[in-house]
């Protein structure tokens, strides 16, 4: 839109912690927006339908994938690859860290970065994109995520020959454990797997890639043999364990403003979402694209020298914008969250119900559109 920015990487290259990530229609349309989601459906299979099995007596539903929109697991390595070739040079500065942030929400003034080598920015507007842990939430006012109490493992497996399952998403289903798998192109499967955490024991897992594959082995004992195949024959660079997986409660989304003065956030410091959904990714593409109009909208706002009250209508707009949008979908991940997370009969009834009354169309929320940029 013809704004300069910058992105600041505390890491030394750009990271894709997770291997893959699910892109559902509404995350393709924010691609469409940002003008590279022809380049990257070369990546990767579109899913084209869906199944639920539970394993101990096989029995097979279906699920509402594909037929809803374009669905594809791109590869998040693809992902940044592509992102970051469409900007500007030098856009991105990797292994720069922030050190402090100085916010003056009641005057003029630019915020303050404050870098590790001892640089000063003063940006116009500063966007939290610093993960479910986000320091800069803090300073807008979100409260700290909170965790459920199941852990998730994630990786990629390499067939040398065509893999078994098509262009369809699979999803097996045996005493509270759950392993899902999409095709990233006719040779590599993305899986995940959920279930119940044990404290200590995975958090020391989580930083060995070969105790997580035995893990996993070991949590689908009775799975089919081909899915055991699977985890074995897994690329070990690509296991990644989340022994938190942590969300943003509903309730905080709802009650917070989302900026304060010229800081706002997006992506998972704003909504941080278990994966239960798989809209965390495309969520953040949303967001991209409605922080983007926002600003661009705004910055031709007469006599505003510095620009400030331009940023903050801005900002303004975009949370008004944003707001039921990532609270509905908290609230729904939330929900069915909680549901896999707790044993109490009640709470899980009442989750289901508030799933039958709120949630009954399982992909409504893949046909929203952020609009154009």
């Amino acid at each position: 839109k013809g704004l300069e920015s910058i992105v600041l990487e505390k890491s030394e290259k750009l990271r894709a912690t997770g291997a893959c990530i699910i892109v559902q229609p509404n995350g393709w349309r924010a691609l469409h927006q940002l003008g590279i989601a022809s380049k990257l459906r070369q990546t990767a299979l579109p899913i084209q339908s869906g199944h639920y099995i539970t394993v101990k007596d096989g029995k097979h539903t279906d699920l509402p994938v594909g037929n809803g929109g374009e669905c594809r697991c791109l590869r998040r390595s693809d992902l940044m690859k592509t992102l970051a070739e469409e900007l500007p040079p030098n856009t991105v500065r990797l292994g720069c860290k922030v050190v402090s942030i100085k916010v003056d929400a009641n005057t003029s003034a630019y915020s303050i970065l404050h870098l590790h080598d001892g640089t000063m920015l003063m940006p116009r507007v500063i966007i939290g994109c610093d993960g479910v842990n986000s320091v800069v939430a803090s300073i807008v006012g979100l409260n700290s995520s909170r965790h459920f109490s199941t852990c998730a493992i994630r990786g990629v497996t390499h067939y040398q020959t065509l893999h078994p399952f098509g262009t369809a998403f699979y999803l097996f289903d045996k005493d509270g454990v759950r392993l899902g798998l999409l095709p990233i192109n006719h040779n590599d499967v993305y899986w995940f797997l959920t279930r119940k955490l044990t404290s200590t024991a995975d958090s020391m897992v989580s930083k060995d890639q070969r105790l997580i594959k035995e893990s996993t082995v070991e949590a689908i004992k009775g799975f089919p043999n081909h899915i055991t195949e699977m985890i074995n024959n897994s690329d070990v660079d690509s296991l990644h364990l989340t022994d938190q997986m942590r969300y943003r409660a509903p309730w905080d989304l709802l009650r917070t403003k989302f900026c304060k003065g010229s800081v706002t956030l997006a992506g998972d410091a704003l909504h941080a979402m278990a994966p239960f959904l798989a809209q965390g990714g495309s969520a953040s593409l949303e967001d991209a694209v409605v922080l983007a109009r926002c600003l661009s909208q705004n910055m031709g706002i007469a006599l505003d020298p510095t620009g400030m009250k331009a940023a903050r209508a801005a900002l303004d707009q975009y949370a008004k914008e944003r707001k039921m949008r990532v609270f509905w979908l908290s609230l729904e991940t939330f929900v069915v969250g909680t549901m896999h997370d707790t044993s109490a009969l009640l709470v899980r009834g009442l989750c289901i119900i508030t799933q039958i009354i709120l949630f009954r169309d399982k992909i409504a929320n893949t046909r929203y559109d952020c609009g154009r940029l």
